[in-house]
């Protein structure tokens, strides 16, 4: 009888718990255009970053919206740039639209693109925001090449625009021009940089703590290990497919168990040796740690990020913070964004855009709406007239107007 062949063991294990933010694509070499990262494909970590992390997405969500604010107010004596903010566009978007979006782009990227439409007598204009993903830089540094997939580049599929204040007629008789917004940041030239860059890592640890998180779950918290089977097999894709089935049925989440298969002898040796990890306590600080660091990498703050509502709602605080990033980043924002826009809007159509402005309103309020505007004032410490008709007003009846805007 010829002895069996003996095997060596084989382990198997697999993990889920590989690089969040890997993209594999192949590299585009062009000389039509700046690359956007070392492979031109730095806007697709970003934005898939931003998809991953719990805490970088609410972030920008939030930072997008207090940008954004509650929409605009104008003149009423300009009707025309009263509809202008009620439709920017061919496509029905209002004004505060298109300017959330262009906001979203700049605190995910860095960088926001805004495609400007009219025609050579003036008659019309139109604002579209465009994915800032699509967007890059040309050679010549005056033009926005956009393209659908930067991935597979084809220059016929590329579609190019010259840089504001230059204009170009297309082919449909439209004059066009891209506005391209982007953060300063040293040594870099042709795209900007966004706040957050020194958080990627932190970012990429809460992600990863999550899925840890997850893997404990799916596995009902049970011990992670090595399972010794004894199984006599003849050859190497048996000993495989005996793993696999164990590790279908038995190993839950992949990379929780690892199985050890090995030559079997006369009685059956098969046990689970359990490898215990007494380490909740440090993930669960190095999670916390790393939700910390994305707020400060964001330049923004706990309580406007809901991270602080499991203590209690404390309106006064947050109302404290939405002052301090009101006046430190959400009205610095908001006029960089909206400079341009107001040029335009008064070169194109040719009215006043000096009462053209934004509706900042708190996340909350701290007074009862039957306080009457002056009483507001005068509670804040600020300048008061009971006199006056405009702080006759009761604060539910403000809704225009911030009530430090009434003077």
């Amino acid at each position: 009888m010829s002895e069996k062949p003996t095997f060596k063991s084989h382990a198997v294990a697999i993990s889920n718990y590989t690089d969040p933010y890997c993209c594999i694509a192949p590299r585009v070499e062009s000389d039509r255009f700046w690359r956007w990262g070392e492979d031109n494909l730095l806007p697709v970590v970003l934005a898939l970053m931003a998809r991953r992390s719990t805490t970088h997405r609410r972030i920008i969500n939030d930072k997008a919206d207090y940008i954004a604010g509650k929409g605009f107010i104008c003149n009423e004596d300009e009707p025309m740039l009263a509809a202008f903010v009620g439709r920017a566009n061919g496509s029905g978007e209002s004004l505060r639209t298109v300017l959330h979006r262009l906001a979203f782009d700049k605190s995910l990227f860095g960088n926001a693109f805004l495609e400007v439409v009219t025609d050579p007598g003036h008659t019309f204009l139109s604002l579209y925001h465009q994915d800032a993903s699509l967007c890059r830089v040309a050679r010549d540094s005056e033009h926005i090449l956009l393209h659908p997939d930067w991935s597979r580049f084809r220059p016929e599929e590329a579609r190019s625009l010259p840089l504001y204040p230059r204009y170009e007629e297309q082919m449909d008789g439209t004059l066009r021009t891209m506005i391209h917004y982007k953060d300063y940041e040293p040594m870099f030239r042709h795209y900007g940089v966004p706040a957050y860059i020194a958080g990627m890592n932190v970012s990429a640890i809460a992600y990863k703590t999550d899925r840890w998180n997850i893997a404990r779950l799916d596995n009902s918290f049970q011990l992670s290990g090595v399972m010794m089977l004894d199984s006599t097999v003849d050859n190497e894709a048996d000993a495989e497919r005996i793993v696999r089935l164990a590790e279908e049925k038995f190993a839950g989440n992949p990379g929780q168990v690892m199985f050890l298969l090995r030559e079997g002898a006369e009685e059956d040796h098969s046990r689970f040796i359990p490898i215990e990890a007494r380490n909740e306590g440090d993930w669960q600080s190095l999670h916390e740690q790393a939700t910390s660091d994305i707020v400060v990498a964001h330049s923004w703050f706990r309580s406007l990020s809901g991270l602080d509502y499991h203590a209690g709602f404390n309106s006064e605080r947050i109302l404290q913070e939405y002052e301090v990033a009101l006046n430190t980043v959400i009205l610095s924002e908001q006029a960089e964004l909206t400079e341009p826009i107001r040029e335009v809007i008064s070169a194109v159509l040719g009215v006043d855009c000096s009462s053209l402005e934004i509706v900042n309103r708190p996340p909350s309020r701290s007074k009862p709406i039957y306080m009457k505007v002056w009483e507001a004032r005068k509670a804040d410490g600020l300048d008061y007239d009971p006199e006056d008709e405009r702080q006759q007003q009761f604060l539910s009846e403000i809704t225009k107007y911030n009530l430090k805007s009434i003077d």
